[in-house]
């Protein structure tokens, strides 16, 4: 029950200003940093550029300009690049396996952003060759580390404090991400998402700024078009819809077979001989070429020419399908090898196909329905983002950035959500999060810390049961009012009606330098009891109490309503209790 006291508003004492914990960096460090974040983006952009360049040119003197089931180069390319790239992780790169999405994130939270100009380097040069010479792999989580890398030896060559080594991490992540899927609101929310978790108006500044240039320099040559297009989507039938659910509950069931095929292939190859890793990603290279022989040459590489054919109706519904379930084959091996790449153009390659036969499908035994077969496409790609990288946000946007078409936000939204609620139910532990824990790491799940129910001040708030007494009344009759308890604090109402909690022990100094007839606003110390109201985080709590014994928790439509007041002994119950 609250507490209601009238009183003639007057201005009102501004409380003692509160530092600010949370600041990013000393004033020559700040001038520097949206600076620093445009140049990051240009030198990522260009680096990403020079990536793709070199995945394409070994691809075409590799597998050919046109590689085609029968030929014999696509059983002992990507074998060769796979020796090759064993040889240089093993000897020269070792930080540079993996995707690169888990690799920063313990740059950022275990070694200070660190991230070495050789692991850049070797990313770059393994990647490329894996990549181009047919590995099932992408590269969007390469160039996401290649960027961070980058921002990390930039921040160091400018000797700039620990604090900004880890931020620049993710404002190179953003860059390199965002030039390499030319889209940069997914680049920057898909950080936020997966690899910082939370943000501040600096940092994301900063990752904007970043993100933007890098793309600015992309499009420079590549120009601005969307990576697919797709006729505008028209939902006349409510009936569609129903379709697009069906393809999210496909897309969480196969997301769930992704996540458990790597899951139990990874540890069970990381745990073999030294001599039989090294040959992992050389066998991997040659099944997977074994799979193109034989007529699925499709699946090699990131296929995003293949996404742009199964989006206009290239493929029977049976051939997608299968394109689906061995794209799901191909990458596991490559990535549970050690083969450095990323999951992202594998991740859409096979939600493309998924959506695609969806599609088809349904054209041809629903032929009323008026969706496309591009859109079920595009929604299949978000629809296994969202599922297996759980990232849902960034699903949605992506879909819309990488089509330039925003008629499907409503299918897309309507898919993504539902693939995303069952792959949680069916796979309670994120992807990421399970290689994260297969390495030995202990980094922050961001997915949980979404998910976490933090406690407000509301949850601890006990009803305003301590002796109160208004400013104007003299120390004498403030004194009787304590005698008669134990308290060993009690509020005093100000004239614009907010409170001040006063310790017994000041109100027996007050006493003692001053008359009796001295009104106790005269004995009260210039710092003001804080502002605190209900639905604050409770931990804003901790920092006030070796100040103040208690505080008052107010109404935020009138400051005069006094909800309750707020103890440590309060804060700690509840803390133990949750």
């Amino acid at each position: 029950m609250s507490l209601e006291i009238a009183e003639k508003p007057v201005t009102q004492v501004a409380p003692k200003a509160i530092p600010d914990l949370h600041r990013i960096a000393p004033t020559r460090e700040e001038r520097l940093f949206l600076i620093l974040s445009i140049f990051i983006g240009v030198i990522s952009g260009l680096l990403v550029v020079s990536f793709r360049i070199a995945i394409e040119w070994i691809r075409l003197l590799t597998l050919g300009p046109a590689p085609h089931p029968g030929q014999y180069r696509l059983i002992f390319a990507p074998a060769a690049a796979g020796l090759i790239v064993a040889v240089l992780v093993r000897w020269l790169f070792p930080a540079a396996s993996g995707s690169g999405v888990n690799q920063t994130k313990a740059a950022l939270y275990i070694y200070n952003g660190f991230i070495s100009f050789r692991t850049v380097i070797g990313k770059f040069i393994t990647s490329a060759i894996a990549i181009g010479a047919g590995h099932s792999l992408g590269p969007e989580d390469p160039s996401l580390q290649i960027g961070a890398g980058v921002a990390s030896v930039i921040a160091r060559k400018l000797n700039l404090s620990r604090q900004s080594l880890r931020l620049f991490a993710p404002i190179g992540a953003a860059a390199g991400l965002a030039a390499a899927f030319n889209a940069p609101v997914s680049a920057i929310l898909f950080v936020i998402e997966e690899v910082i978790g939370r943000w501040s108006a600096a940092v994301l500044g900063s990752v904007v700024l970043s993100a933007i240039s890098s793309v600015v320099v992309a499009r420079w040559f590549w120009g601005s078009e969307p990576l697919f297009r797709i006729p505008a989507v028209t939902l006349r039938d409510p009936r569609e819809l129903t379709a697009y659910a069906v393809l999210g509950v496909c897309g969480g069931v196969l997301a769930l077979i992704f996540s458990k095929s790597l899951g139990y292939l990874r540890p069970r190859l990381r745990t073999q001989s030294p001599w039989n890793r090294f040959l992992q990603p050389a066998v991997a290279g040659l099944l997977v070429g074994t799979i193109g022989y034989f007529g699925f040459a499709q699946v090699m590489g990131p296929g995003y020419a293949v996404m742009d054919e199964a989006m206009h109706g290239q493929f029977a519904w049976k051939l997608l399908v299968a394109l689906a379930v061995l794209k799901l084959l191909a990458t596991t091996l490559s990535f549970s090898s050690g083969t450095p790449g990323g999951m992202f153009a594998p991740t859409l390659f096979i939600g493309a196909m998924l959506g695609a036969a969806v599609g088809t499908f349904e054209k041809h035994y629903f032929p009323l329905l008026t969706g496309t077969v591009g859109s079920y496409a595009l929604a299949g790609m978000g629809v296994l983002f969202a599922a297996f990288l759980r990232a849902p946000l960034t699903s949605v946007f992506m879909v819309l950035e990488v089509s330039g078409n925003y008629s499907i936000v409503v299918p897309v939204i309507l898919a993504n959500t539902v693939a995303y609620l069952l792959a949680r139910s069916l796979q309670p532990v994120p992807i990421f999060e399970v290689f994260t824990l297969q390495d030995g790491l202990d980094l922050p799940s961001m997915e949980e810390q979404r998910e976490e129910r933090g406690l407000h001040i509301e949850d601890a708030l006990r009803p305003p049961d301590v002796p109160y007494i208004s400013c104007e009344d003299t120390i004498e009759s403030a004194s009787a009012l304590i005698a008669r308890t134990n308290a060993p604090a009690f509020l005093v109402r100000l004239r614009g009606g907010s409170w001040y909690a006063m310790r017994r022990e000041e109100l027996t100094a007050a006493a003692a330098t001053l008359t009796p007839a001295s009104p106790i606003e005269s004995a009260l110390k210039p710092d003001r009891t804080p502002l605190l109201f209900p639905d604050l985080p409770l931990d804003t709590t901790l920092s006030y109490f070796a100040r103040w014994p208690l505080l008052p928790v107010l109404n935020r439509a009138n400051k005069n309503n006094l909800e309750g007041v707020i103890t440590l002994e309060d804060v700690l119950r509840r803390y133990q209790d949750f």
